[in-house]
């Protein structure tokens, strides 16, 4: 590599300076690993010189892709999405169910965490991966709060169990606050996301989940949003998150 290159593409020591994909990512071109693709075949350039794996950059230099330049969208977007039985939380468009399909926003965004296919509710939408990642960690113990009816009535043993920990997934689910709403139906604020983790936990105790809704991640709620439909978090409610982020 000459010189020049050298120096165009030397890792910067500025505390701002992240890795390429991760700045397309941010910049919502791509995904990260769809960022690696491009590098590798060599269409990105920084500061007019072809980019490598690795390579890092700062607000203070010029990234183009296919001759186009790229800059970091500064306006958050955090949408609340009222997602449907059917609809799929992924970006690939390989399942034609696919939630950015469904909502069909005008720049790029990405579902944070996952909501199962056969459940409905709250599911965050964003085109900032710093703050999805924050919000996607479980080990956090962010709230999440879920009415979900069964298909046999409601017991106090099935209700103590479920908040005292049950077996699944080679682990022992953490206490969680449930509260019985009606013979068959109850209220449940989970702290840690294992897999389809309302179900398997039912499924232990010998019961079936009929329906699934989500109605709150942290301080965001689902309130009046009508299936199918989004809106935009509000200040207030972002200002809030960030403050439960340690932001």
């Amino acid at each position: 590599m000459s010189l020049q290159n050298k120096n165009a593409l030397i890792n910067h020591e500025n505390s701002e300076a992240m890795r390429l994909n991760k700045f397309l990512s941010e910049a919502s071109v791509c995904s990260r690993r769809q960022a690696d693709v491009l590098i590798e075949k060599g269409e990105v350039t920084v500061n007019g010189v072809v980019a490598q794996m690795g390579t890092k950059v700062t607000k203070n230099d010029k990234v183009m892709l296919r001759g186009k330049e790229v800059k970091i969208n500064q306006k958050l977007i955090l949408l609340a999405v009222n997602k449907p039985k059917g609809i799929v939380c992924t970006t690939s468009k390989k399942d034609k169910d696919n939630i950015v399909d469904f909502i069909g926003y005008p720049t790029r965004i990405y579902p944070i965490g996952r909501l199962d296919k056969e459940s409905e509710g709250l599911i965050l939408m964003t085109n900032y991966g710093a703050l999805s990642d924050k919000i996607a960690r479980g080990i956090n113990g962010h709230e999440k709060e879920y009415i979900v009816k069964v298909n046999k009535k409601i017991t106090e043993d099935f209700l103590s169990q479920m908040r005292n920990g049950v077996p699944i997934l080679d682990t022992v689910t953490r206490r969680c606050k449930v509260e019985k709403l009606g013979p068959y139906e109850f209220k449940i604020i989970l702290t840690q996301g294992l897999n389809r983790q309302i179900r398997r936990m039912c499924e232990y105790l010998g019961y079936r989940v009929v329906a699934l809704k989500r109605i709150r991640i942290m301080n965001i709620r689902l309130n009046h949003l009508k299936v199918g439909q989004y809106r935009n978090v509000t200040k207030e409610e972002l200002e809030t998150l960030k403050g439960l982020l340690g932001e």
